[in-house]
């Protein structure tokens, strides 16, 4: 039956007896409706406020003595230097920005992998011919084959490693590249869920591989939950894995002999707040590190201004203060430290400046 039948449309009178709203019912439920629209906001921004405070404290104090370069430093380097694009004269110019510094390690990009795990020699025509350059004109610095894909948790296209045969196609790959020359390997492949098996496993057999040789195994590591079990909460919204588990972290470490925390990408809005989420990094990533494994903390050697990357916060002063900082309270006296500076081809005078003055100095 119709409600206009019945009188009991909208514009219907209320029925007899029933309370007409008055002026003042109309008022209070104004300003209740005002208090929400002010109160709700506050709530939700409370949390973030008390977490950007905790960080910007956490940026405060001064480092400790001696918390410089242990010549333990890598520097990641783009294709162009395995692929024929650079020459003689880049690799003098290289040897000359790395020279009086702590890098001891360059990460060249040499892939990336096939999704099979294969890796195509027609990638890397070059490689040769750079590893016995650096050899000549900057001794005692190593090479490593920087290699990485993207997994197949985020696109259907990506690598599976939950498959036998990936994994084993991904180590005769690494045995590829260390016959070329290259001393060592270094694996990126992202986005990596907190306590992936598989990856672990992968790792296992690359680190006989590795060992085998004498040559290093390397890693690029998620950040660490900066609350606990973030990455469990994250994980509800999104595919992508923002944060390992400290746990995770840990046992990935023991597996290595270098592991770079990739401490850029933090949305952080200010240096304060940026400084101080490195130091909490750098504080973590020491609790589960063996003595025996580099831990590397990356610097941001490169401009950004998007939501995952506010160039104006992310700069390599307070990266390298946040380090200091973390390593100070921490573990003072861990030699097996370093930064890892990411990425040539994008970094600028002021980078290297602040590198060289504040953390080789």
């Amino acid at each position: 039956m119709d409600r206009t039948e019945t009188g009991d449309s909208e514009n219907s009178p209320p029925p007899q007896g029933a309370p007409t709203p008055g002026p003042k019912s109309n008022t209070r439920r104004r300003r209740w409706l005002r208090r929400t629209a002010i109160a709700v906001p506050l709530l939700l921004l409370l949390p973030v406020l008390a977490v950007l405070t905790a960080l910007r404290i956490n940026y405060t104090g001064d480092p400790a003595d001696g918390t410089r370069t242990r010549d333990r430093d890598a520097l990641w380097l783009g294709h162009a230097w395995v692929d024929g694009r650079k020459k003689d004269a880049d690799v003098d110019a290289l040897a000359r920005r790395v020279k009086d510094t702590g890098i001891r390690d360059l990460y060249v990009h040499s892939g990336p992998l096939e999704h099979d795990g294969t890796l195509p020699k027609s990638v890397y025509p070059r490689a040769r011919w750079f590893i016995d350059a650096v050899h000549e004109k900057i001794p005692g610095v190593r090479v490593q084959a920087f290699l990485g894909d993207v997994l197949a948790s985020e696109n259907s296209e990506g690598m599976l490693l939950n498959d036998p045969d990936t994994r084993s196609a991904v180590v005769r790959s690494a045995r590829q590249v260390l016959d070329t020359g290259y001393e060592g390997i270094h694996l990126d492949l992202e986005p990596m869920p907190s306590g992936d098996r598989d990856f672990l496993t992968l790792l296992d057999a690359l680190r006989r591989e590795t060992r085998s040789r004498d040559a290093q195994l390397s890693v690029a590591a998620h950040q660490i939950d900066p609350l606990p079990n973030l990455h469990t909460v994250f994980g509800l919204f999104t595919e992508h894995p923002k944060w390992w588990s400290q746990e995770f972290f840990g046992q990935v470490a023991r597996r290595v002999d270098q592991i770079a925390l990739m401490s850029y990408d933090t949305a952080q809005p200010l240096e304060g707040t940026y400084g101080g989420f490195v130091a909490q990094q750098t504080s973590l990533a020491l609790e589960v590190t063996p003595p025996s494994t580099d831990l590397l903390m990356g610097l941001p050697f490169y401009y950004e201004s998007n939501f995952t990357h506010w160039g104006h916060a992310e700069t390599v002063p307070a990266a390298v203060r946040g380090v200091r900082l973390g390593l100070s309270r921490t573990d003072a006296d861990r030699a097996n430290f370093g930064v890892a500076l990411y990425i040539d081809f994008a970094a600028t005078e002021a980078d290297w400046r602040a590198y060289k003055e504040d953390w080789v100095r």
